[in-house]
């Protein structure tokens, strides 16, 4: 079988370079997705810039944020968002309880809107109105920016077939619970 060559990463030192100002804080261990997106310097800058958003600057709660991601990657499959953002969950305070619905696809307000923003690119009245009792109208434009955002990455991640980092468990990620 003749397989069509993926774009693969960086190494972390050519990356660190590629992105210049927009690299992450050298103590931070390597990365595969940002190897990734150091092969395209001026999409990474770019794309980083706003990325850094959601994860620092967002009205939204980590717990919220994270809980979200978790279920872009489930749905997408995306075992490299999976994994990674498990381990940010569980330090934003989520339990494997909670993890655990979102693998089951339980009907919780968050699932739902994941998933209606995946299937339909846009929020039933019922799921809105859920959401916006404890959101204000920063944090559900955040939330819909956040499930876009990892939507788009969680393409990219399984389009180029970008492998875990070194020393991060996929988490079972093919058990379904």
């Amino acid at each position: 079988m003749n397989r069509t060559r993926r774009v693969t990463p960086l190494p972390y030192a050519e990356y660190m370079e590629a992105l210049g100002s927009s690299a992450p804080d050298a103590r931070k261990p390597p990365s595969n997705a940002l190897g990734l997106l150091a092969r395209h310097p001026e999409l990474a800058k770019a794309f980083l810039a706003f990325n850094k958003y959601l994860l620092v600057d967002s009205t939204l709660p980590n717990r919220i944020r994270e809980l979200a991601v978790l279920r872009v990657a489930w749905r997408r499959r995306c075992r490299y968002e999976w994994a990674q953002h498990v381990l940010i969950a569980r330090k934003a305070g989520v339990t494997d309880e909670e993890i655990g619905l979102i693998r089951t696809g339980a009907p919780t307000p968050l699932n739902r809107a994941v998933d209606e923003l995946e299937t339909d690119s846009r929020l039933s009245d019922a799921t809105y109105e859920a959401l916006a009792a404890d959101l204000d109208d920063r944090q559900l434009m955040d939330l819909v920016f956040t499930v876009g955002t990892y939507g788009l990455l969680a393409t990219a991640f399984n389009t180029f077939e970008v492998e875990l980092d070194p020393g991060i468990p996929d988490e079972n990620f093919n058990n379904p619970e």
